[in-house]
Order: structure tokens, then sequence, then C-alpha cells
């Protein structure tokens, strides 16, 4: 691919300009295509710690009030109360209880809201029962049983692979 530099005394820059001489460019050849052969055990793993970071510290300036962060959703509250694992990280609003994870799991055979994963075991045994690495999805969402903060974790593929299950961390 060449583009035609511009000629002399015109500054606008644009390509394929009839008077300029012509400049190689070298085309892009990344597309996503190219990521296909990404292996192991964070392929596909989505973190949402970047997000996280920015709503702690909008709250944190005043940006943001407590009720616009700790929004949780009554299900999801029920789900941290009876099928979560806890973590050792404290709340970053309320800074007095510890978070705890709930992780749902979409995919064929398994009810349209997604199933609420309790264990990593439970989540093993949908790992096992994929026939193709990826047919399943989880999402990881952190909740403080107390002020009701809650933000997405982690998004994961879920399936069979040469390597082991990727294990959502905390």
């Amino acid at each position: 691919m060449t583009f035609a530099a511009p000629a002399s005394g015109n500054s606008t820059g644009s390509p394929a300009h009839s008077r300029g001489r012509p400049v190689p460019c070298a085309s892009v050849k990344f597309h996503p295509a190219s990521l296909a052969g990404t292996t192991g055990p964070t392929a596909g793993v989505i973190d949402y710690r970047l997000a996280r970071r920015a709503i702690i510290s909008e709250y944190r300036k005043g940006r943001l009030s407590i009720t616009d962060v700790c929004d949780a959703h009554p299900e999801l509250r029920r789900a941290a109360a009876e099928y979560s694992r806890p973590t050792t990280e404290p709340c970053p609003i309320c800074e007095e209880t510890t978070l705890v994870l709930v992780s749902y799991v979409f995919g064929p055979q398994l009810p349209a809201y997604g199933r609420c994963v309790a264990t990593l075991a439970e989540l093993a045994k949908l790992a096992e029962r994929a026939t193709h690495q990826g047919e399943y999805t989880c999402y990881v969402v952190e909740v403080c049983p107390a002020c009701h903060w809650n933000h997405l974790n982690q998004v994961l593929p879920i399936g069979r692979s040469g390597s082991s299950a990727p294990r959502p961390t905390t």
C-alpha cells in the first residue's frame, strides 16, 4: 500500500495527492484472528480492576454518592448471603465488612437467567460437562453484604481444554 506525500507547500497531509510522490506504507496485519492461538490459564479472561479503581476513586472524590455505588439488586444480595465465597479483602466503600464473591454461569442447557455457582468444585463440574473451551461463561461479582457495594470482577470462559479451566481470582 502506498500513499502520496503532500506536494511542497501543501500542509493538508491528505493521502493520494496527485502531485505527490508515493511513500511506502506497511499495511497493518493485526486482526482478531491473530489472537486465536492464545492459550493458557488466563486466555479469554476479562478483568475489571481498572473500572473498579475508577469508580472507587470517583466515590472518594465525592463525584459519586453512596447510593450510586451501593446499589446491589435484591437477588444479588440474596445470592451473596447464600451462595457466595468469602474473601479477605475489605469493602472499599464501608471498610467494615469483607467482600464475598458471587459467580453466575451462563451457557447452553442452563437456565436463561444463568446458574449461581456456590463452590469451585461446582464450577469444575460445569467445566467437565462442557464439550469445548469457552462453552460456558462465568461472571464473578464482588459484593459487600453490609453496604451492598457490588462490582463485576471478572468474566471468564469455562469449558474443556488442554489445560485446566481458569479459576476466578479474588
